[in-house]
């Protein structure tokens, strides 16, 4: 298989449920809704995660799934600690609230679109 092939997502749906990749997107988004009860930890274990099975799943439909978990985690990250340190000014609480709006549709686009086989576009 050359460097550029894509490999799509099998049309049947309970074919698609038994990838190991697809499964382990799954346990990344799981682990990125958990982080809002957990303190965030564990969404840092899911984007370590990420990181470490990306060349795994490169070339195939479920990389789009690990860049989209990839891109929420930092992204996510950098307006949290810019929140936190605007809170004394109030616009953090602001900011706070919009990121995490914005964290959970990420999730839920993200999962939604891995249910259907599809990138998270």
């Amino acid at each position: 298989m050359t460097e550029s092939e894509f490999i799509p997502a099998d049309p049947d749906p309970a074919s698609r449920r038994s990838d190991p990749a697809r499964n382990l997107a799954v346990v990344v988004y799981i682990l990125q809704a958990l982080s809002f009860f957990l303190g965030g930890i564990t969404g840092l274990v899911g984007v370590i995660i990420n990181y470490v099975k990306l060349d795994d799943v490169r070339n195939t439909w479920v990389e789009h799934h690990f860049r989209w978990q990839i891109r929420t985690f930092w992204i996510g990250l950098l307006w949290t600690v810019i929140g936190i340190v605007t809170t004394p000014l109030i616009i953090g609480w602001f900011i706070l609230l919009g990121v995490s709006i914005w964290i959970i549709y990420r999730i839920v686009k993200g999962a939604l679109a891995l249910n259907d086989g599809r990138a998270p576009v």
